[in-house]
C-alpha cells in the first residue's frame, strides 16, 4: 500500500501506455510501403504534390490541388461513454480533422465519417449527429456521406454493451501555388498562439490515467478550480479553428499554421526543418492542465509534451502582420498570446519557458 506521506512517483505518458517515440519508430515500414503507391499516378489526375509529415497531403484534381486528411477523437470517447453523454463528440471529430487542413493552406470543404458501435441505440446515434452538425456549422463543411459499423465482437468500452468508435476524412481546395507549408517562415517572424478550449482531444490516455484512476475523480464531482463538473470539462469540444484560420490566409501574412495535438509545441517542428522557436515565457494554461499536473503528478516536461496546454493552435506571421493577427482573433472571439519569436537556425528547437503555474509544481505536485 503507498506510503500517504510520501509523494506518489511522477507518472508519464510512456507509462500510461502511449509511446509516442515508440510509435514514431514503428512507422517506418508503414511510410517505406505507402510512399510506393505515390509513384502510381506520377503525372495528372491525382499525383501527389506533398511528401508524408505534414497534417495533411494534397493531390492534383483539375487546376487545384485537393488536401486530405484524417483523424479520430481518441480515448476521449471512452470518458463519453463513462459519463453517458455523447453530443459533443462530433464537434470534436470536425475539428481534429479540419484543423489539419488549415495548415497546409486549405480551406474545408467536407467530411465522412466512420462510426463503429457495439450495439445500435437510436439516442446515442442521435446525439452523435447533432455534434457532427454543430461541427459542420462552425466549420462550413458537408457531411455527404458516411459508414456505420456494428461489431459487438472488436468493441469493448467501459459500459456493458456500450462502445464505439468515431474517425473522419476531409478534404478541401488549395491552389498549388497557395500551399502552406512552413518554407517561408525566417527569423524575425512572430509566433501567435490561439487559445484552446481544454485538452481538445490529446493526451487522454494519461489526463484518463490521473484523474480517473490515480486520483479516483468521479465525473459528475464539482471540481471548485474548473468551475463545473469533472465530465464537463474533459469533454469540452476541440475549437474549431476555420473562419479566424481563413481570415489570417486572406491576408497575405502567414507563413505557417501549426495544429497543437499530441506532441505540444514541437507540432511546430513540421513547419520548417531550418527553424527553432524561442518562446521566453509560455501563458498560463486553464486549470485543468494544473489539476492533472498535481494529481499525477506529471512533471512539467511531461505535461508540455503531451498536451496542448492551452494553445490549440499556432499562427507564424511576418511581423507586418502582427496587427491583423490580434485584430482577426478579436473577430473571432478567440483568445491569442504573442508567444516569441522563430530563428532560422538550423536546430530545430523549441526553446521554451515552462507555463508559469507549471515552474512551481515541479518536485513538490502531489505531495
Amino acid at each position: 500500500m503507498p506510503n500517504p506521506t510520501q509523494p506518489s512517483p511522477s507518472l508519464t505518458y510512456r507509462e500510461s501506455g502511449v509511446d509516442a517515440e515508440g510509435a514514431a519508430q514503428g512507422l517506418k515500414g508503414l511510410l517505406d510501403s505507402l510512399r510506393k503507391t505515390i509513384a502510381l499516378r506520377p503525372a495528372g489526375e491525382g499525383r501527389v504534390l506533398l511528401d508524408f509529415g505534414h497534417y495533411a497531403n494534397v493531390i492534383q484534381v483539375g487546376g487545384t490541388g485537393l488536401a486530405i486528411s484524417t483523424d479520430g477523437v481518441g480515448s476521449k470517447i471512452l470518458v463519453a461513454e463513462m459519463a453517458g453523454a455523447f453530443d459533443t463528440l462530433g464537434i470534436d471529430l470536425v475539428a481534429m480533422n479540419v484543423n489539419d487542413l488549415l495548415c497546409v493552406g486549405a480551406e474545408p470543404l467536407a467530411m465522412v465519417d466512420y462510426i463503429a458501435v457495439r450495439r445500435l441505440e437510436d439516442r446515442l446515434l442521435a446525439d452523435l449527429g447533432r455534434g457532427l452538425l454543430a461541427g459542420a456549422e462552425q466549420a462550413r463543411i458537408t457531411i455527404p456521406a458516411g459508414e456505420l459499423a456494428q461489431l459487438p465482437d472488436m468493441l469493448i468500452g467501459p459500459r456493458p454493451d456500450q462502445a464505439l468508435d468515431l474517425v473522419g476524412t476531409a478534404v478541401g481546395v488549395v491552389p498549388p501555388d497557395r500551399l502552406l507549408l512552413g518554407d517561408r517562415i525566417t527569423s524575425g517572424d512572430m509566433v501567435f498562439g490561439f487559445a484552446a478550449t481544454g485538452l481538445h482531444s490529446n493526451g487522454y490516455t494519461l489526463a484518463r490515467r490521473v484523474l480517473l484512476e490515480r486520483a479516483r475523480l468521479d465525473l459528475d464531482r464539482h471540481i471548485p478550480e474548473l468551475g463545473r463538473t469533472l465530465a464537463a470539462e474533459l469533454l469540452e469540444p476541440t475549437r474549431i479553428y476555420v473562419a479566424l484560420a481563413l481570415d489570417l490566409l486572406g491576408s497575405g501574412h502567414v507563413h505557417g499554421f501549426a495544429h497543437i495535438t499530441g506532441d505540444g509545441l514541437r507540432n511546430l517542428l513540421r513547419l520548417n526543418p531550418r527553424a527553432s522557436y524561442d518562446f521566453p515565457a509560455l501563458p498560463a494554461p486553464p486549470p485543468i492542465f494544473a489539476l492533472i499536473a498535481a494529481h499525477g503528478p506529471v512533471a512539467t516536461a511531461e505535461m508540455v509534451a503531451t498536451f496542448n496546454m492551452g494553445i490549440g493552435f499556432i499562427a507564424v506571421v511576418a511581423p507586418t502582420g502582427a496587427d491583423h493577427v490580434t485584430a482577426a482573433a478579436a473577430r473571432h472571439g478567440i483568445g491569442v498570446h504573442f508567444l516569441g519569436t522563430a530563428v532560422a537556425d538550423g536546430r530545430r528547437e523549441i526553446r521554451a519557458g515552462a507555463p508559469r503555474f507549471l515552474a512551481t509544481l515541479d518536485g513538490v505536485a502531489g505531495g
